[in-house]
């Protein structure tokens, strides 16, 4: 019986030890793609792949200001987030698409200057990190930037973007009919 207790230690033992080094080595993997990538300004996307707007075609996400924004690593796009730049928080696309023709038109004005709000109205991401690691960056540009002062999102109604948003630190400023808004914030 002790005998057998060993062999069963001895198993644990290299499990644990084996489990360790998979473990250390998917995480070297994770931290090397999130360290290596770059947010790049993309002239369009496949609308198939976007789990929350499919329907926004690309010359509505690149017209009146509108940019879509990706994480490349390795001539691959991992995650991707479309904007529109407004003066408003919008509770809906519809809206979306108004202030954004709005704040474009204004910006005839003001330098080129389109809007003081990004809004994001959809983020996906093809790779485990992706999508949290856009945010990020997407954030940091909109610091740098001279014009901008908030990024907000216009999320749908969903548990998991609710999660999303909550787990990325943002504040959920207003529950509309159909969607919700979050605010990104130091």
């Amino acid at each position: 019986m002790e005998n057998k207790t060993k062999q069963i230690k001895k198993k644990i033992h290299y499990g644990i030890k084996k489990n360790r080094r998979i473990i250390k080595k998917g995480l070297n993997n994770f931290f090397d793609w999130v360290k290596g990538a770059e947010l790049v300004n993309l002239k369009e996307c496949d609308t198939k792949d976007d789990p929350v707007r499919p329907d926004l075609n690309n010359e509505f996400r690149t017209s009146y200001g509108r940019k879509i924004y990706g994480v490349k690593y390795k001539n691959e796009i991992h995650a991707i987030m479309c904007f529109a730049f407004t003066n408003e928080v919008p509770r809906s696309v519809k809206e979306l698409d108004n202030f954004s023709k709005d704040a474009f038109l204004q910006s005839a004005l003001r330098d080129q200057k389109v809007g003081k709000i990004a809004v994001a109205y959809t983020v996906w991401s093809k790779k485990k990190g992706g999508g949290k690691l856009i945010v990020k960056e997407v954030f940091k540009m909109i610091k740098k930037s001279n014009h901008l002062n908030r990024l907000i999102t216009l999320s749908p109604l969903t548990e998991m973007a609710t999660n999303f948003h909550l787990r990325n630190k943002a504040k959920l400023i207003q529950v509309n009919e159909t969607t919700q808004n979050f605010e990104y914030i130091n």
